[in-house]
């Protein structure tokens, strides 16, 4: 059969006409031709570092400018002649490379006093490459990391009142071995007076206001980040588990008791959850500010976390605003200790493959939601508001959904790095968060309908998530896995709901979750709490499902939605409504001629501006204000109810 496929083959290529071969090239220029670069990521080893424990010391003390300045010792072996060093460009929950080897400079190299050659490696820029000199013990590297100090140059990390030391984003690795094999003692000067948080061990405070740690691999280091503060304060949790907190002013520290007590509640929610815990020890890491730049970042033994300023002092008014700490709290048993086999890297030179953040991200969502409620940490008023206004972003704010499928937008992080985008309805982003949030609130109902409320998807994260009470190393996991999992807890085509959910385009809507849990979408002619808090914080009037926009308080057309009523007038990002109806812009005015254009035939007439042109814009719309809201649709208690009850007394 190989034989006759052969010949066909053969005749086929004597007897086709020779297909004409177009040279588009002008004749005679010159024309270089490649050759192959080596560029192909080699492979760490599992092995230690062989020149023995590297030194890294910083002087955080420079908080008037900005400044970390670093000085870090690498013993070598006898006979290295070349060191190469790697900054770490695949950071661990970023999802993507995006280390900031731009804010590192001023390099110097130097051994047995001597200073050394340096040079970068083209085909990877994270990569210097030291000149070793024979006799040398040691290569020390100083050099500066310089936090942003404006919001346009990056995330901002260090002010007079606070930082946010990521050991990372200062310090670099010798390349070759796996990260978990290389021994660093960390040792960071402060300004006076400062406290000091972090999940590393064996703090001690030395001389001039010099803290050190135990010796610890360059893995545990880089997942051990440090806030520190003028103005700081802990609250004890559980035996093993504190909130720090640090803040721009020492009266957004005062947290109720009462309060208090819902981060309390929080541990033991997740303990009720999860079954198992995969730390010795945690620390919630919490920022109070507006100065330093916000962040949201897991770990296994702590977590970055950020509230605007009041959130603590002004409970209820900032409720909206609580939910990132128990979002990152999760991420220790989903992303840290389970994690996605491909998203896994033994250093941070290999490249991640971010396909399963619809679990890493899209579960750690929705259960950072739930134990938020369960706790009390936000109310249930709030959960219901966020989830309406996440229904009603796919109901009808996202027309790319006909294109493009969740699981495409899980390399979103590595294609756009939450950069702005001019439309994001139709571009889409990171979706695999809150998509993948409402695809398991789904799972969670047919588990439920399916077990006649017996089971639900608490008893997947506990087979799931709840192995090996105490271990906090890494157990990866793949697709397969999740579904024979879900299949344990209770049997369904769970692949192909993932994959229909999931990795196809253009399906509907995923509110069945939200029906089947007895709950409908609504819309109503105010904001509710969820959207309202944040477009109060943000300074911003919220007008996207009515006109298609979204406007800062001057009137500046901040977002559009693809075909929405003012895509189609022509009104894009950066335009500036003038007036409406002949009168100057106040966010009132807008909203008010909104809601008389309902129950009239003539249109909204604004005046915009780009650039230097003016124009009048006539849009035709008549439905009024629309805000999304979820309302109970079965009487009594629903299984949405019953996911939200708390776990514990």
């Amino acid at each position: 059969m190989k034989t006759a496929l052969l010949a066909t083959v053969a005749l086929l290529s004597i007897t086709a006409p020779a297909a004409a071969q177009t040279d588009p090239r002008p004749a005679g220029n010159s024309a270089p031709v490649q050759a192959q670069l080596s560029d192909q990521t080699p492979l760490p080893s599992d092995t230690p570092w062989p020149g023995g424990t590297i030194g890294l010391n910083i002087d955080a003390t420079d908080t008037a400018r900005g400044i970390y300045r670093v000085q870090e010792t690498i013993p070598v072996t006898a006979g290295t002649r070349e060191l190469h060093l790697l900054f770490p460009e695949w950071l661990p929950g970023n999802h993507a490379a995006r280390g900031p080897i731009n804010l590192v400079s001023g390099f110097q190299f130097t051994a047995n006093g001597k200073t050394l050659e340096w040079t970068r490696n083209p085909l990877d820029v994270y990569e210097i490459i030291v000149s070793v000199p024979q006799g040398a013990k040691n290569v020390v590297a100083n050099f500066v990391h310089t936090s942003p100090v404006d919001g346009s140059e990056g995330r901002i990390t260090m002010t007079p009142e606070m930082l946010n030391l990521q050991w990372e984003k200062m310090s670099f690795y010798p390349a070759g071995h796996y990260t978990r094999r290389i021994a660093v003692k960390p040792t960071v000067q402060f300004p006076a007076d400062w406290t000091v948080f972090t999940a590393l061990d064996g703090q001690k405070v030395g001389g001039g206001n010099a803290v050190t740690w135990d010796v610890v691999d360059y893995e545990t280091l880089v997942d051990s980040p440090i806030f520190a503060g003028k103005y700081a304060k802990q609250w004890t949790l559980d035996p093993e588990v504190k909130l720090d907190a640090i803040a721009d002013k020492p009266k957004y520290l005062e947290l109720a008791p009462e309060n208090l007590a819902h981060f309390n509640k929080l541990v033991a929610e997740s303990d009720a959850l999860f079954g198992a815990r995969h730390y010795d020890h945690y620390d919630i890491l919490l920022a109070l500010t507006d100065r330093m730049g916000g962040i949201g970042l897991e770990h296994h033994r702590s977590a970055e976390n950020q509230y605007e300023p009041t959130a603590l002092t002004d409970w209820a008014a900032m409720d909206w605003d609580h939910n990132v700490v128990s979002h990152e709290l999760v991420h220790s048993w989903n992303g840290k200790f389970r994690r996605p086999a491909d998203l896994w890297t033994p250093d941070y030179r290999t490249p991640m493959q971010d396909t399963l953040l619809w679990m890493y991200e899209g579960q750690t969502q929705f259960w950072g939601w739930v134990l938020a409620a369960r706790s009390g940490l936000q109310t249930k008023q709030t959960f219901l508001d966020a989830f309406a206004t996440y229904a009603a972003n796919y109901s009808e704010g996202q027309p790319g959904r006909a294109y493009r499928s969740v699981e495409d937008t899980t390399h979103d992080p590595i294609i756009n790095s939450r950069r702005p985008l001019p439309y994001s309805s139709l571009s889409r982003s990171e979706d695999y968060y809150v998509e993948g949030a409402l695809t398991w609130l789904e799972a969670d109902e047919i588990i439920r309908e399916g077990t006649g409320g017996k089971k639900g998807l608490d008893d997947f994260a506990k087979a799931f998530f709840g192995k090996t009470d105490g271990d906090w190393g890494e157990l990866t996991y793949d697709f397969d896995e999740i579904v024979e999992t879900l299949n344990g807890v209770y049997a369904y085509d769970w692949a192909n709901f993932l994959r229909t959910r999931l990795y196809e385009p253009n399906q509907p809507s995923p509110v069945r979750g939200i029906n089947m849990a007895g709950y409908k979408l609504v819309w109503k002619d105010e904001p509710n709490s969820y959207d309202d808090g944040r477009a109060q914080n943000y300074n911003y009037t919220n007008l996207f499902y009515s006109l298609g926009v979204n406007l800062s308080n001057s009137g500046e057309v901040t977002s559009t939605l693809w075909d929405g009523p003012a895509f189609n007038a022509g009104i894009v990002d950066g335009s500036t409504i003038v007036a409406v109806n002949g009168q100057a812009y106040s966010k009132e005015g807008i909203m008010d001629a909104v809601t008389a254009a309902k129950d009239s035939k003539q249109p909204i007439t604004l005046l915009v501006k780009r650039g230097d042109v003016y124009r009048t814009v006539d849009i035709d719309y008549h439905d009024g204000l629309r805000y999304p809201y979820l309302e109970k649709a079965v009487e009594g208690e629903a299984g949405l109810d019953r996911l939200l009850e708390p776990r514990t007394s």
